[in-house]
């Protein structure tokens, strides 16, 4: 824009006399000056006084360089455009006069030269302050980023139903974009082991997970490995969350050696690290705390924000429906197998002659409890049964049916019958009692003094035998009755030679079974079987559970047993 003047008087063109200039000008929402040729303000508007902070007064007659000191560099852009009468669109950073939060201040200036007779006598400059512009744009691509990011935690938060994995999951994804370091602490589990009460006033969380970015992520672990238990006083900020359940934001300033001596230490040690700033928020699902979520910036990133905490809340609601389901799950899977440890406890000791071994594995383990079970009830003259069953189905149903096969079997027992009667008069107790889940069941009853084991079997797999030294098993097969619950009968009782140090191995289906193969040849894949170097029965059991069960489509139960080797032992002659 080249503006026109009839002449320049004192630096002022004659066609911009301060009236026309007011009129024109002085409700313009955008700052505009008129300087003459040697750079003296003639003119400001309102909104240029409220632009740089001073009143026209204070502008007019002197220089721009004068006005702003600050700003002094501008003069030569300033005198290129009286040069040449070219337009210049500059941006400027600095301070003026005016009171303001920022600590750096941006603004667009367009300088367009007056002349008069086609010479230069001044310049009109035209001033709109961007800083806002700018920190809008920034805090809109900020709000970008953490809509993106409370779109991304949907994904990469809660794929799991284990507890600890999802906190792993919500330390990872904030670390780096929205924390140097992250922590979640959670409440100890209400099923399990007991935890000690903590003082008065201070409160005991789990930690769960911590992250550290980069170099931090060594020394940050000093702060308590996942899994211990940490005591936050009453003056920490962690407490405070949850005693509020609203965010907090601790800033760790020279301030904090005046607090209490656990709260002090910790944050003496954080700054050590150069951590400087934490905000803590609450993870609770409906209105129930859960634990919380520490998010700690060191020196150079900038502090927490309104927007921080708000993104910060959401980030804690939605993991806290993850951890939520989470801690139903385990709550409820421990309930689960502490009613399988329950229901299919260790074996009763039978002998200190005796070793027994045992194993259940789940085969889904979204269903924890099933209907397998095994036994070992010692008998009178040194002699013990071992059982080993099969209730039909899964769940928790299975299991209660399981209980009471066990049940019946330990009170048959008792009777010291072979093992097909045992058989026999369990099968009309169980048709008589209106149980309706039928079972298979394999029963033997070792005897060390005679050197044999009497087997019988309710529509279950065969027992395999694996001799001292042998290279191999024996996969013994036995007369097969039909199973439990039928009301057939027809059991009967094979005698099996099991000398000291033989050791019986027995199974249910799931270990053997594969879908689209023969079980007689899945079984017999078991007479590979050896005793580990060892000899320990326990390793046995790891190699067995190792290479069978690992593609296993059922509950698995396992059991191996064998008298102890020794000297040539005599039954005792019964009193006359």
């Amino acid at each position: 824009m080249l503006l026109q003047a009839d002449t320049c008087d004192d630096g002022m063109p004659s066609s911009f006399d301060p009236k026309t200039v007011a009129a024109l000008f002085d409700g313009n929402p955008a700052a505009v000056a008129v300087l003459d040729h040697d750079l003296r303000y003639t003119y400001v508007n309102p909104a240029l006084e409220r632009l740089n902070g001073l009143p026209a007064r204070s502008h007019i007659g002197r220089t721009f360089s004068q006005v702003l000191p600050g700003l002094h560099g501008q003069a030569a852009a300033l005198r290129e455009v009286l040069a040449d009468g070219k337009p210049r669109e500059v941006t400027i950073s600095g301070r003026t006069w005016a009171p303001t939060e920022e600590e750096q201040q941006l603004w667009r200036a367009t300088y367009h030269r007056l002349d008069a007779e086609g010479e230069g006598c001044g310049l009109m400059a035209i001033v709109v302050e961007i800083t806002a512009i700018a920190r809008q744009r920034e805090e809109l691509e900020q709000a970008r980023g953490h809509v993106a990011l409370l779109s991304t935690a949907a994904v990469r938060i809660g794929t799991t139903l284990d507890m600890d994995t999802t906190c792993r999951e919500l330390a990872d994804f904030v670390v780096p974009d929205f924390a140097d370091v992250a922590v979640v602490d959670v409440f100890p589990a209400e099923v399990g082991h007991s935890v000690r009460r903590p003082a008065p006033g201070v409160v005991r969380l789990r930690r769960a997970a911590l992250r550290g970015h980069g170099e931090l992520d060594a020394p940050v672990q000093r702060f308590g490995h996942p899994g211990e238990y940490v005591d936050f006083a009453a003056d920490s900020a962690v407490n405070r969350c949850l005693t509020e359940n609203e965010p907090v934001i601790d800033d760790w300033d020279d301030r904090g050696e005046e607090r209490g001596g656990p709260t002090a230490d910790r944050i003496a040690a954080s700054r050590a690290f150069g951590l400087r700033q934490v905000l803590v928020v609450p993870l609770t699902v409906r209105s129930r705390p859960l634990g919380t979520l520490s998010l700690v910036r060191a020196e150079g990133s900038p502090a927490f924000g309104d927007q921080d905490v708000a993104v910060a809340r959401e980030l804690a609601v939605r993991a806290g429906v993850d951890l939520d389901h989470a801690r139903r799950y385990d709550h409820e899977h421990s309930i689960a197998r502490e009613l399988q440890r329950s229901l299919l406890s260790e074996p009763w000791g039978p002998h200190s002659h005796v070793e027994v071994a045992t194993r259940y594995l789940p085969a889904d383990e979204g269903v924890l409890v099933g209907g397998d079970w095994f036994d070992v009830v010692p008998l009178q003259d040194g002699r013990h049964l071992k059982a080993m069953g099969d209730v039909m189905g899964h769940g928790v149903e299975a299991a209660v049916a399981m209980s009471q096969y066990r049940s019946l079997l330990r009170l048959l027992a008792g009777e010291d019958l072979p093992p097909h009667q045992i058989l026999e008069q369990l099968d009309t107790m169980v048709e008589r009692s209106g149980l309706d889940r039928a079972a298979t069941c394999l029963l033997a009853v070792v005897d060390r003094f005679g050197g044999v084991c009497e087997v019988a079997s309710a529509g279950h797999l065969p027992p395999v035998f694996i001799d001292p030294g042998a290279t191999g098993a024996r996969v013994v097969p036995v007369p097969v009755g039909p199973p439990l619950g039928t009301g057939f009968g027809g059991y009967r009782t094979a005698s099996v030679p099991c000398r000291p140090g033989t050791v019986l191995f027995m199974y249910t289906d799931g270990l053997v079974e594969r879908r689209g193969e023969d079980i007689d040849v899945s079984v017999q894949r078991l007479a590979s079987l050896t005793v580990p170097p060892g000899g320990h029965l326990e390793d046995l059991l790891d190699r067995v559970l190792d290479r069978f069960g690992e593609d296993a489509e059922d509950d698995i139960a396992v059991l191996a047993s064998r008298i102890r080797e020794g000297p040539p032992v005599v039954r005792p002659t019964p009193p006359e």
